[in-house]
Parts: structure tokens; C-alpha cells; sequence
């Protein structure tokens, strides 16, 4: 009986394994919210680290998190490294390129709790008086992440988390 059981588990966690390994080798997650305030205003609250505070969901999850600046104080060369709980994990992100006041590009590297490369975009479009902003994550998609995404889709895992930024920077820049 043992043998049958134990035979069930490999087979199993086999079929598993090989279904994960169909999974995209890439992953996108975006999303966006419209918020009535100039672009140049919202521009800042992005392009500069210490500005993330008052909206990033990230840094409500550990307010004992260490975090350490360096490089230019805002913009291409700004650098953000944070070790935190579990929940936040240890990392750094480092703005690689921007053109004011549309753009921003984020390196993004994991340490823990699991290693990560990743790029992160922002990009600001005037639309009438109002301003759509769209927050967007890619790159490619570990092993692991293929496991997990089995269990768990990437887009409503993160999808929550920007949906909270985003409606916090609204309410921080419509101020």
C-alpha cells in the first residue's frame, strides 16, 4: 500500500513539475487609474525614492523596514535598497532611465525571499484634465515563479498591490 501511495505522490508532484514548466517564460502585470493632477506633480512623487512613502503599498507592509538611499537624489541613477520582514522581502531598485515627465524605468532586484530580476515602468499621459497613469512590472518568470503560478496568478497577486499604489498616489497628488 505504501508503495502505491508513495508511487501516486511522485507521479503527482511529476506532473506537476512538467505542467509548470509549460508556463510563459515572461510575465507582465500592469495597471492604471486616471488622477486630476499635471503629470509634472505626479512625475515627482515617482521619480524620487523618498517621495515613496506616502503611496507605495510596499512600504506599508513593514514601517520598520530599513531602507537606504544612494546615487542621484532623484531620477536616472537614484537608488532604493530596503530589507524588511518577511512580506517585503530584501531588494533594491535603481532608475535607470526617465524622460520627464512621462516615463520612469525602474531596475528591480530581489534578494529575498526570492531572488528576482525585473524592470518597472510608469508612464504619465495627459488625457483632458486628468492624467493616466499606467504602473507596469515584467521579466522573465523562474522555475519557482512558474510553480507558484500554478497555484497563483502573478496578475491578481500584484495587480492588488498596484491598484493600491495607484489609488494612493491619486489621493497624495490630488491633495
Amino acid at each position: 500500500m505504501f508503495v502505491i501511495i508513495a508511487f501516486i505522490v511522485v507521479v503527482s508532484v511529476a506532473a506537476l513539475l512538467v505542467f509548470a514548466a509549460t508556463k510563459p517564460g515572461t510575465f507582465r502585470v500592469q495597471r492604471a487609474t486616471s488622477i486630476k493632477a499635471p503629470r509634472e506633480k505626479i512625475f515627482q512623487h515617482i521619480n524620487d525614492f523618498r517621495n515613496w512613502g506616502a503611496w507605495s503599498p510596499y512600504e506599508r507592509l513593514d514601517p520598520a523596514m530599513k531602507k537606504t538611499y544612494s546615487g542621484a537624489a532623484s531620477g536616472k541613477g537614484a537608488v532604493y535598497e530596503w530589507a524588511g520582514n518577511g512580506k517585503v522581502g530584501t531588494g533594491r531598485m535603481q532608475i535607470t532611465d526617465t524622460a520627464p515627465p512621462s516615463k520612469i524605468t525602474i531596475k528591480l532586484d530581489f534578494a529575498k525571499p526570492i531572488e528576482g530580476h525585473y524592470i518597472a515602468e510608469f508612464t504619465l499621459e495627459p488625457t483632458g484634465g486628468s492624467t493616466t497613469v499606467t504602473w507596469a512590472v515584467y521579466g522573465p518568470a523562474s522555475f519557482i515563479s512558474k510553480v507558484m503560478q500554478v497555484f497563483l496568478s502573478m496578475d491578481s497577486l500584484l495587480g492588488k498591490d498596484f491598484e493600491a499604489g495607484l489609488a494612493n498616489l491619486k489621493l497624495v497628488a490630488e491633495k
